[in-house]
């Protein structure tokens, strides 16, 4: 009986270390295209001026999502937490302060996204976004991609001026 426990037990332990040498495997064996694609939220989005001061564009605690699919499809929305009412239900009422206060609060964009491999860059290939200049744009990110977070780099924030990028980071939703 007792040799039996431990063969199932020897058995057991074997198995559950070749699944998990197998995960292990699959991450290093996928691209990293693959390793971007569920949801992702954002930890931070700072622009980091020439002489090294940050700037926390949307608070210290941004609210956001990115979600890549797996056909090359994205989503993305960055929210200032804390951003006040309107007065009024009605949007189209908004005030010139609430809709200044709501624009300077929000950047979304969606489309699709590729992926360079060699050069470690991330680009959106934007359709639509809450900044309209961006819309029928790429934009490209060199990107860091260590366990569950993901960084990259705006070389040229909307914000900021001459010499100014931004940095921004999101972790893997669980």
């Amino acid at each position: 009986m007792k040799r039996n426990h431990w063969r199932a037990l020897t058995a057991g332990s074997l198995l559950l270390l070749a699944v998990l040498m197998s995960r292990e495997a699959d991450a290093r064996e996928k691209s990293l295209a693959d390793q971007l694609v569920g949801t992702w939220t954002l930890v931070l989005v700072d622009n980091v001026l020439p002489d090294g001061k940050r700037v926390q564009l949307y608070g210290a605690e941004p609210q956001g999502r990115l979600i890549f699919d797996g056909q090359g499809r994205y989503s993305l929305h960055i929210l200032r937490a804390g951003r006040a009412r309107f007065a009024s239900s009605d949007k189209n009422q908004g005030t010139p302060e609430e809709n200044q206060s709501t624009v300077r609060g929000t950047n979304s964009h969606f489309g699709r996204y590729s992926v360079n491999e060699k050069e470690r860059t991330l680009t959106f290939h934007i359709d639509h976004a809450s900044f309209p200049n961006w819309e029928g744009t790429e934009q490209r990110r060199t990107f860091t991609l260590t366990g569950d977070e993901l960084k990259y780099i705006v070389p040229a924030p909307t914000t900021g001026g001459t010499g100014t990028v931004g940095e921004v980071k999101w972790r893997r939703a669980k």
